[in-house]
């Protein structure tokens, strides 16, 4: 990998995290969502499908904003951030990741996610959390094709 294609990566890599910022997971319920802004009694998100659907999610209610999740790994110091598993699924599998979670035992979940990630803690981390990843790359993927692009700005400060 040349330097110029190490500096898009990471260039890349922040610019994701960036747009992270603003998808949460709303624990009990299903999907991703884009944080529209706060409200009265908490804050105003947006389903990432078709739909478009906006509501109000209580302060009570645990959002978890992907830009603040990471995964445990091997080593109990390090963790590795979503941003970085999502370019690694994209640079493994493409825009979707195949997979018949229904029918797979929670080995074959390890295995596929230890393509993705090898180093990640397989006692810390579950086959749900596993699932969960996955399905969330799934969406993103298919509704938010740009963070896996880096923006003509990010590229042309990469070239300089």
């Amino acid at each position: 990998m040349s330097l110029i294609d190490k500096q898009l990566n990471k260039n890349n890599i922040i610019y994701q995290m960036e747009l992270l910022r603003d998808i949460a997971h709303i624990s009990g319920k299903s999907g991703l969502y884009r944080i529209l802004k706060p409200g009265r009694g908490g804050v105003i998100v947006e389903t990432l499908d078709d739909k478009k659907q906006k509501e109000m999610v209580s302060s009570n209610a645990r959002v978890s904003v992907l830009k603040d999740i990471s995964i445990y790994t091997e080593d109990p110091n390090t963790s590795i951030p979503l941003s970085d598993i999502f370019l690694k699924a994209r640079e493994i599998h493409g825009e979707k990741v195949d997979f018949d979670f229904k029918n797979a035992s929670n080995t074959q979940v390890f295995d596929l996610f230890g393509a993705i990630m090898p180093e990640f803690d397989r006692e810390r981390v579950y086959a749900s959390d596993v699932k969960k990843i996955i399905t969330w790359y799934n969406i993103l993927s298919a509704t938010m094709p740009e963070l896996f692009v880096p923006s003509a700005e990010t590229a042309e400060e990469a070239k300089a």
